[in-house]
């Protein structure tokens, strides 16, 4: 049998009504994958339906008596609720009976529980989120947006490490271009750190295309976008930002007049396409980077479409090795530097 996933089914603003529908879709697309759903039976089963016949022991409930809230502090939640559904969903990762985990929940917590129970593998000072981002190209890799605002050279290069063999387990590339976010391309830009790390990468063995700018993200010109969580989540609330402003420009450009109405009809073949294109659903699953565990971040608000795609990444992810893959990795540069 392939690889299991386990869910916190209580985790995000919807809950048990997006994650358990989202699980079984997952199921029926991945014939080869197991899925255990975690939290609340009474919460759970209702909406299971013959989902036991169907999947037999594909599909399994493994209760948990509590719930990180949004709003929980990492440190309560890690210390207070140790049956949550998010630390339960986890500690089967780390017993080995799920290859990886899968939240909506708070990020904070899940980032502390995550680092807590499965530590962070040999040559890892830092976990890092990583999330990916379409571009005219297709899509971009971006890490770190958020688990660490202040990041020394070395940090920078281990994100780069991560990120390229994420991408070399998910999408199947076998040498990722990886690009160091700065202020321009030249060699002589950014701070000190950002300069140390450009210079680390490029002695790292990884396939460095050098330094890159912020349009660079969405032009497509690699496949790796490495910064720091302070600029790295900067740069993905500008962009969430300026989509939504676009959008409701769009709407309003065509409701100015009843002219622009009509044209509207004419457009809307190309305005669903568009649509689809840029569509965030299709980019959720947010990997926890550099832990001994395979951990994605949902987005909160994820419908069940989105949840789907989420777990669809967690178990490509786990069942190309990406820790394997990560620690191989760093563990040869360690030679290297030996």
């Amino acid at each position: 049998m392939g690889v299991t996933i386990a869910i916190d089914c209580m985790g995000g603003d919807h809950g048990p009504a997006v994650t358990v529908p989202a699980t079984l879709s997952f199921l029926r697309t991945h014939a080869d994958a197991s899925a255990i759903l975690v939290g609340r039976a009474e919460a759970i089963q209702p909406l299971l339906g013959d989902a036991a016949a169907e999947f037999g022991a594909r599909l399994r409930l493994h209760p948990a008596s509590e719930v990180v809230a949004m709003d929980d502090p990492p440190a309560i939640a890690m210390r207070n609720k140790k049956d949550s559904s998010m630390r339960v969903a986890i500690d089967l990762v780390k017993a080995g009976d799920a290859a990886a985990a899968v939240s909506a929940g708070n990020t904070g917590a899940l980032m502390a529980i995550s680092r807590f129970v499965l530590k962070t593998l040999p040559g890892i000072d830092r976990p890092a989120i990583a999330t990916v981002l379409p571009s005219m190209k297709g899509h971009t890799y971006v890490l770190d947006l958020g688990a660490n605002v202040d990041c020394s050279a070395e940090h920078l290069l281990q994100f780069g490490v991560m990120g390229a063999m994420l991408v070399a387990a998910i999408e199947h590339t076998e040498r990722p271009s990886v690009g160091l976010l700065n202020i321009g391309e030249e060699v002589i830009k950014g701070n000190d750190v950002v300069k140390e790390a450009g210079e680390l990468l490029r002695n790292s063995g990884l396939n460095f295309y050098g330094n890159v700018e912020g349009n660079d993200i969405y032009e497509g010109t690699v496949d790796v976008v490495v910064c720091d969580g302070f600029v790295g989540n900067v740069a993905l609330k500008t962009s969430e930002g300026l989509a939504q402003m676009i959008g409701a420009f769009l709407k309003q450009e065509f409701k100015r007049s009843p002219l622009t109405r009509l044209m509207a009809i004419f457009a809307l073949p190309v305005l669903k396409r568009f649509k689809q294109r840029v569509d965030h659903r299709l980019y959720n699953g947010a990997p926890l980077l550099g832990l001994r565990g395979v951990v994605l971040k949902s987005h909160g608000s994820a419908d069940a479409v989105a949840f789907g795609n989420a777990l669809s990444r967690a178990a490509e992810a786990a069942s190309n090795r990406l820790i394997e893959r990560i620690s191989e990795r760093m563990a040869s540069m360690n030679e290297v530097k030996a």
